[in-house]
């Protein structure tokens, strides 16, 4: 009995990080989407000059704070994480999870014979701005599946498509711990299912890698510079590299505010997106105030929703669901479910324990 105890207590910090990683992100998209489309100076005049500080107030205070798709998408590559045989290629099976991502966009609530426990939920149903590539990259995919091209080769989808639709789903990469280079590999060809441009996907396998060093016990600056060495000198890596360089020497010049986070870029593209993820997770550990750094990745004039996903993902790995604010955490769409699926990455990859995990997950191993 007690060697289970100390098993138990030995994951922790990594059921902590990984909580944090997902319900980070839910917040900081939950956050951004009411000023998505909305230029700096339009913010402050709507919610004061220190911008959006809160949740966005509703009719009914005790309603869920709403996720986009950034969070469902990032759901989604959970399950299909969760799904993937050992030793089948990643590719087919995450399309196919995207897919089912795809249906909950089409159809207003569940089948009767949902396919997995995920599409089973109602919240997931809402659709909220889906990024374009990834419809139609999908859309592709569902009338005649190809197979995404090698690392390194622009796919054959969207092939001059870089939209930060490939980062924002990508942090379960990470938190299975596959390893930096594997994680990286995974997820880079798994963005080519929706965006073939080589900015696109590798700029979504650098953010893999970062969360997987995360997990792995590197430091977040430490964490940064490995993968910049991961990616230095690869065929089309050269905009993500010098984002990535961008937001580290942004980051020393000063005080963080949303002026300097719009020096790193907008967010609308891959390599912008990870890089203001990266400035804004360097803000919360020189200032030790999560809250305003969550706040900061989403008060500019970009993207705000997906660079507030992005940035929650890599705060929260950093951090943990323990200093994330609880205020926060317990208002986001989808709570519960967000906590499953983190606990289930755990269980499958850390700790190896399957259990009844194949009730919520059965196995796909067709190619």
């Amino acid at each position: 009995m007690t060697g289970m105890i100390w098993a138990v207590q030995d994951y922790t910090k990594t059921f902590d990080q990984v909580r944090g990683a997902l319900l980070g992100g839910a917040i900081g998209d939950a956050l951004g989407w009411p000023i998505e489309f909305l230029q700096l100076d339009m913010i402050r005049a709507g919610h004061g000059p220190d911008g959006m500080t809160d949740f966005l107030r509703g009719p009914d205070p005790d309603a869920p704070q709403q996720i986009t798709d950034d969070t469902q998408m990032t759901l989604f590559t959970a399950e299909g994480l969760l799904r993937l045989s050992p030793g089948i290629d990643p590719a087919p099976v995450l399309g196919r999870a995207y897919l089912r991502w795809l249906r909950t966009q089409r159809e207003h609530a569940p089948s009767p014979m949902p396919d997995g426990w995920l599409s089973s939920h109602q919240f997931l149903y809402a659709r909220r701005s889906p990024g374009q590539a990834c419809m139609t990259g999908l859309g592709l995919q569902e009338k005649q599946y190809t197979e995404p091209a090698p690392l390194g080769v622009p796919g054959p989808i969207n092939p001059d498509s870089k939209g930060c639709g490939t980062v924002m789903r990508s942090a379960p990469f990470g938190l299975a711990r596959f390893g930096p280079d594997l994680a990286f590999l995974m997820s880079a060809r798994c963005a080519q299912l929706t965006h073939g441009h080589p900015t696109g996907y590798l700029a979504a396998g650098a953010f893999s890698a970062l969360i997987d060093r995360i997990l792995g016990g590197v430091d977040l600056r430490n964490a940064v510079h490995q993968t910049l060495a991961q990616l230095t000198g690869g065929p089309g890596a050269e905009e993500t590299v010098q984002a990535i360089q961008r937001a580290l020497r942004t980051a020393d010049e000063g005080d963080p505010t949303p002026e300097r986070v719009e020096q790193v870029g907008a967010g609308w593209i891959a390599e912008e997106c990870l890089a203001i993820a990266v400035y804004c997770a360097l803000a919360a550990e020189r200032t030790g105030d999560l809250r305003a750094a969550l706040l900061l990745s989403v008060n500019h004039s970009g993207d705000s929703d997906s660079t507030g996903a992005v940035a929650g993902n890599l705060i929260g790995a950093v951090h943990g669901l323990s200093a994330l604010p609880m205020a926060w955490a317990g208002r986001v769409e989808g709570r519960d479910e967000l906590i499953q699926v983190a606990d289930d990455l755990v269980m499958n990859f850390h700790v190896g324990d399957r259990g009844t995990l194949g009730s919520r997950y059965p196995l796909d191993a067709t190619v």
